[in-house]
């Protein structure tokens, strides 16, 4: 299989394990990506981490902190978080079990395909999807991954079985709060008939191959057509293949413009001492012609 697992371990149910892996049913599908660019020079705007008062910072140097209060906070290491054990880090237990029409849609988050670890764990899981089959239920479980805990939905889904992650209540806006403007007018009899017609009109199944992305499409046809406009401006990055500088701008400005301070001040040294020398010399000579005055 192509794609990576992202968490691997068991489902539980009473006294059964089945161990299995995790994959993404989703991926990234077609889109533009902009980038914001600097006009006058052409280069791409680039961010950096920066700490009030200090400047620029190395990533080493970052750690996380919880803010306990306005300017306090508490720091944890990456092994301090990792440390925080949770059953379900390793084991998705199925504790209840549910009709899918029983979860709102709107709890719906993340697709994600099981499958049996290996062929040891093959029958025990074929067992469990068509148990789920037959009682036409959906298991729930919570499960821990990319530190997060999850509530889950498990599903039959073909050959296999679908997992999905469910927001939790707390993210959820009630939508009370959005309909509660809508009247309680029942609609016209004979425009209710019409719409139900032309809803029968386009009945048919679902296609996803029949849908695609037209914004994206259209830009693409809109960035070819700039691109061959005459007069057109297309902008190079002259630094584009040139190596990341070490550092950053603001250090390396700094360290710059202190070494040409000290350069300039080298050079007005050198420019003083010839002129000292040249003082002395013309005061020599006229101590000298004085003296010859004085003889004559």
């Amino acid at each position: 299989m192509a794609a990576r697992a992202i968490w691997r371990g068991q489902i539980r149910l009473a006294l059964v394990s089945i161990p299995v892996e995790l994959f993404p049913a989703t991926k990234s599908g077609a889109q533009i990506q902009f980038h914001q660019v600097h006009e006058p020079s052409g280069k791409r705007i680039k961010y950096e981490k920066v700490v009030p008062g200090i400047g620029p910072v190395d990533r080493d140097e970052i750690v996380k902190g919880y803010e306990v209060s306005k300017g306090h906070y508490v720091l944890l290491d990456p092994e301090e978080i990792d440390s925080v054990k949770l059953e379900s880090r390793k084991t998705l237990d199925l504790v209840q079990f549910v009709d899918e029409d029983d979860i709102d849609a709107t709890y719906f988050d993340k697709p994600y395909y099981i499958v049996p670890a290996d062929d040891l764990a093959e029958e025990a899981y074929v067992v469990l999807r068509d148990a789920l089959k037959a009682a036409k239920k959906v298991g729930i479980g919570q499960l821990a991954m990319r530190g997060q805990e999850y509530v889950v939905a498990l599903k039959p889904c073909g050959r296999g079985m679908l997992l999905e992650t469910l927001r939790y209540a707390d993210e959820i806006h009630k939508s009370s709060g959005f309909f509660r403007d809508i009247g309680d007018t029942k609609p016209d009899p004979d425009l209710l008939d019409m719409a139900s017609m032309l809803i029968e009109r386009k009945a048919g199944e679902f296609d996803p191959n029949e849908f695609h992305n037209r914004y994206v499409d259209a830009l693409h046809r809109l960035i070819e057509e700039k691109q061959k406009a005459k007069g057109e401006k297309v902008i190079e990055d002259p630094d584009a293949d040139a190596p990341p500088p070490k550092g950053s701008n603001v250090i390396d400005l700094m360290a710059a413009l202190k070494k040409s301070l000290g350069e300039e001040k080298k050079g007005k040294a050198a420019e003083a001492k010839p002129k000292k020398a040249a003082k002395k010399t013309s005061a020599k000579k006229e101590q000298e012609k004085a003296l010859a005055r004085k003889r004559a």
